[in-house]
């Protein structure tokens, strides 16, 4: 008998012709955010499941689903799963590193174009025709070439925007909760400096670290303070790592020059403040978003899932503590 699972949200045609052969199929392609309660309920007969970080995993929903064996989640980051509660109820949680970590480079970078060159601004006053003649001093924003680079985070998506730095001959600095081996400072072609030195001497300041208990607000009214008034900050890493609140501040007062945004704490909620303010660039937690990369996101955690219910030992395992024969 097929193990029973549930896909928690629309995932390509392809994905579920590969599960297909292997389990019993239930999927949301309608695409429906569930409740925790709409989700217990769906869960209570299934061995797997297939989340994204729209979908809690808790104590509260672990123990209503005895059957579950494994939740397989469509992202790197799981702040969403709580590991702890899987680990008392034997459940597999994975997650699918290594498929995105360009796509998302790519598109702090985009931010960070955007942003600098106050690219939003200016799509907005032509969109209202506003645009009557050409003027020398006309959106003026930040050189991004030649700037100071600072990076909050210096792993795997954290060095691929370090590398693509160079082309613009940046100079690259970055903070972390533990220095870099010297291999990959000399490969991203950057510098190990304390917290207050990054963001006091950076033009551009770009997030990268996980969400967590530690790193929440990891950034927040004391950093930003440390900012030059030219400076812009760029957070596409997960929401709560950064004060959204003492940002909104920041960029009403003019403490810092703009900001460019992908993740929000609450989201889809958003901070209503950003809203009112021009200096800031928003996206809806896209910088994963290529159609190549969501495909190869989909199908690495059905493979998690198809390996964890079969063999117990799915290649992205999260909590390998509990392990089949471990």
């Amino acid at each position: 008998m097929k193990n029973k699972i549930f896909v928690a949200r629309e995932v390509f045609q392809e994905v579920l012709d590969f599960l297909a052969p292997h389990c019993e199929v239930q999927a949301n392609q309608e695409d429906k955010v569930l409740t925790a309660e709409e989700l217990a309920g769906v869960l209570a007969d299934k061995e797997g499941a297939m989340t994204t970080l729209t979908e809690r995993i808790d104590e509260s929903l672990l123990s209503r689903c005895p059957r579950l064996k494994a939740v397989c989640n469509i992202a790197v980051g799981y702040n969403n799963i709580d590991l702890a509660a899987c680990n008392a109820h034997g459940v597999l949680a994975t997650n699918t590193p290594g498929v995105l970590d360009d796509t998302t480079a790519d598109f702090a970078w985009a931010l960070i174009l955007a942003t600098a060159r106050r690219l939003n601004e200016a799509e907005a006053y032509i969109r209202a025709r506003q645009w009557d003649k050409w003027k020398l001093k006309q959106f003026l924003g930040l050189d991004v070439h030649h700037a100071v680079l600072g990076i909050i985070g210096l792993g795997r998506i954290g060095q691929v925007v370090a590398r693509r730095a160079m082309g613009f001959e940046m100079e690259v600095l970055y903070h972390d909760v533990r220095r870099a081996a010297p291999e990959i400072e000399s490969a991203c072609r950057a510098t190990y400096v304390p917290k207050e030195e990054l963001f006091r001497k950076a033009d551009i300041v770009t997030i990268h670290i996980p969400y967590s208990r530690e790193t929440h607000h990891a950034v927040g009214a004391p950093e930003i303070a440390l900012m030059k008034k030219s400076a812009i900050l760029i957070h596409a890493a997960r929401g709560g790592v950064l004060d959204d609140a003492a940002l909104v501040e920041a960029l009403r007062k003019g403490a810092i020059a703009g900001a460019g945004l992908d993740v929000f704490e609450g989201e889809p909620a958003i901070h209503p403040g950003f809203g009112e303010l021009k200096n800031v660039v928003l996206s809806p937690h896209i910088a994963s978003s290529s159609e190549k990369t969501r495909f190869r996101m989909a199908m690495k955690a059905a493979e998690n899932l198809v390996a964890a219910l079969a063999s117990g030992n799915p290649p992205n395992l999260l909590n390998p503590e509990v392990k089949k024969g471990a």
